[in-house]
């Protein structure tokens, strides 16, 4: 299989992008839901409108992360690393896939509109459902927090490649520096 030195940069602005959006919306849902303020309906009015813009671009870090050529892993690193790395990234895309869709329903279930500003309004995925509601909102919440763990630990593995074993596994993503040569 052909390996690149670095990703896409397409998949590298995606990458960056949406991690900043999943920061910021990690940090606006708490907002949201420790303020009874006027910065609710603000914060409501940005966590909709970028949680849509979150699923999308995860569709499309999708298809480039299967239709272009990817830099493989150090070969010095053990198999039990690169499964963990591979797993990672496998709950991280499917968190990212599924949380947005997830709060969608729950509105949906809810009876509320997801509207991303002026009058685009999405359709409901779900109908009305008091139970469906009661379901959908925890797990909104902890699946939250299950993503905004493991963007945590990605972010630490990140730095431990890049500071610590200098291996060239950040850099493939950063698109800067160069990768040490095969050995």
């Amino acid at each position: 299989m052909k390996h690149a030195d670095y990703f896409h940069p397409a998949l590298r602005i995606i990458h960056w992008t949406m991690a900043a959006a999943i920061i910021a919306m990690l940090f606006i849902g708490v907002g949201m839901v420790a303020s009874v303020s006027s910065l609710h309906s603000l914060l409501v009015s940005i966590h909709k409108p970028l949680g849509v813009m979150i699923l999308l671009l995860v569709v499309v870090r999708l298809w480039l992360r299967f239709t272009t050529v990817k830099p493989a892993l150090p070969a010095s690193l053990p198999a039990w690393q690169k499964g963990i790395a591979h797993l990672s990234h496998w709950a991280l895309y499917f968190m990212m896939l599924t949380q947005p869709l997830i709060g969608w329903a729950m509105l949906s279930a809810a009876g509320y509109p997801v509207s991303l500003g002026g009058s685009i309004v999405l359709p409901p995925i779900i109908p009305v459902s008091n139970d469906a509601f009661a379901v959908l909102r925890p797990l909104h919440t902890w699946l939250a927090l299950a993503l905004f763990i493991t963007v945590m630990l990605h972010l630490a593995a990140a730095l431990f490649h890049a500071l610590i074993l200098r291996d060239g596994v950040f850099s493939s993503m950063a698109g800067r520096g160069k990768r040490p040569e095969a050995p």
